[in-house]
């Protein structure tokens, strides 16, 4: 037997051609394949040369499904190949299973093959020593247990593979809240910046003005001294007046700082928003007023509203629901921010809320192009995303999605005849003791 090209082959086998349902059978394969299966797999077959499927799971085949297709080799030669089908989100995971599947298959070749060969050559290797038949035995043990511990570990390898990947998937949450954050600072950052600017400015021509002032006031205390006569000083003060100009000035000073108290308060509010959507302060769950985390969330996504939006609040009385605030207001940003996104300019933006003894229901509603029929079923998957490449992660109604079932509750969405999508949210009452 040889290694070549990572494959596992052998230099000779005697007696006549031997094809693979040859050596192995279906006891030795579908409890491999039952095992891709329950590990994640949707489909698992073996098929030979020729393309004919020896063994499987099924004949069922989903078009959008992954399929990974590995040969299997024996004496250099391709007597057969394996296949795994899955969803493409668990491609990762459906590579690993294949490959183990494949390195399982060869161990079982590999062990039927030797022990046929055995049976086989045993007439032409009379004179081989009893030392020599121990050594072949021991070997042929050996694989025999590296094949069971395999199969006994392979459901132990899939279940690392799928935490691992529980991981990942974790990380690509805290990312996406990440960039959230990150896009809400940038709209702050430029909602603050127009305030400021014109409070720099006014202060700036505010100093100005004070300097006239003064110099207004060091004119009268100097040229008091040398006027002999009250028409000459009212004469002289006139025009220095009228030169500094401070007829436009008082009437503009007071304008100034109007405008400025007005975009500090703006500053002010701006900052006081943000905080109180962000809970920074907040740690542990208690309960809130959802209806109150709504109003906090479009406080802060105001510059993000499109040109002639109308945002109409269907409030109904709700008890308070216990939860972490931040992650809350997270599910209505993103879903404001979808349906922003949704539609460039007149948007109208519905949110309603009510109750009743067991839960509440909170629905979104927006005047955007709606959802296709065919993509209902999987916008709440992680990447999926019907934006232009680059422009989403698809991760946001994830994060929504994860976030709500998190607290006991659903989401949905609908799309009523009229357009537009309408997303709800069932969260059960925790009744406070």
């Amino acid at each position: 037997m040889s290694d070549k090209d990572n494959r596992q082959t052998f230099s000779y086998v005697v007696g006549q051609e031997k094809r693979l349902r040859d050596i192995i059978t279906e006891e030795d394969v579908m409890p491999l394949i039952k095992g891709v299966v329950k590990a994640g797999a949707a489909r698992a077959a073996v098929t030979d040369e020729n393309d004919n499927v020896l063994w499987n799971s099924s004949d069922d085949a989903d078009a959008d499904h992954c399929d990974f297709n590995l040969p299997l080799y024996l004496e250099g030669e391709v007597v057969g190949k394996l296949s795994v089908s899955g969803e493409r989100v668990d491609e990762d995971n459906l590579k690993g299973l294949a490959e183990l599947f494949l390195e399982a298959l060869k161990i079982i070749l590999t062990n039927k093959l030797k022990r046929m060969l055995t049976t086989e050559i045993h007439s032409t290797v009379v004179s081989q020593s009893y030392e020599e038949l121990l050594e072949i035995n021991r070997k042929l043990s050996a694989s025999e247990d590296r094949y069971r511990n395999l199969a006994e570990s392979l459901e132990i390898k899939v279940e690392e593979r799928t935490v691992e990947l529980k991981r990942a998937h974790a990380r690509l949450l805290q990312q996406d809240k990440m960039a959230s954050i990150g896009q809400l600072a940038a709209g702050v950052a430029h909602e603050i910046n127009n305030p400021m600017g014109f409070i720099y400015s006014n202060l700036q021509t505010m100093d100005k003005y004070v300097m006239r002032f003064i110099e207004m006031l060091n004119f009268y205390r100097s040229y008091i001294p040398e006027t002999t006569g009250k028409e000459a000083f009212m004469e002289s003060a006139r025009r220095k007046w009228e030169e500094l100009k401070l007829d436009a000035v008082c009437n503009d000073v007071f304008e100034l700082i109007k405008q400025s108290l007005g975009g500090a308060q703006r500053v002010k509010k701006i900052v006081s928003d943000l905080k109180d959507f962000s809970h920074v302060d907040a740690a542990g769950l208690y309960p809130v007023d959802l209806n109150d985390e709504i109003d906090k969330t479009l406080n802060v996504l105001i510059h993000e509203m499109p040109e002639g939006t109308e945002i109409v609040r269907n409030y109904g009385q709700l008890p308070g629901f216990v939860c972490k605030p931040a992650l809350i207001c997270q599910v209505f940003l993103n879903l404001i921010l979808n349906a922003v996104q949704a539609r460039n300019k007149e948007l109208r933006l519905v949110i309603a809320t009510m109750h009743d003894d067991e839960s509440i229901r909170i629905s979104v509603a927006d005047n955007g192009p709606g959802i296709p029929e065919e993509m209902k079923n999987r916008i709440f998957e992680p990447f999926y995303t019907t934006r232009d490449v680059g422009s989403g992660a698809g991760m946001g109604l994830t994060v929504v999605y994860d976030i709500i079932s998190a607290y006991g509750g659903t989401i949905e969405v609908n799309c009523p005849d009229k357009g537009g999508a309408v997303f709800t949210i069932t969260l059960p009452i925790k009744r406070i003791n």
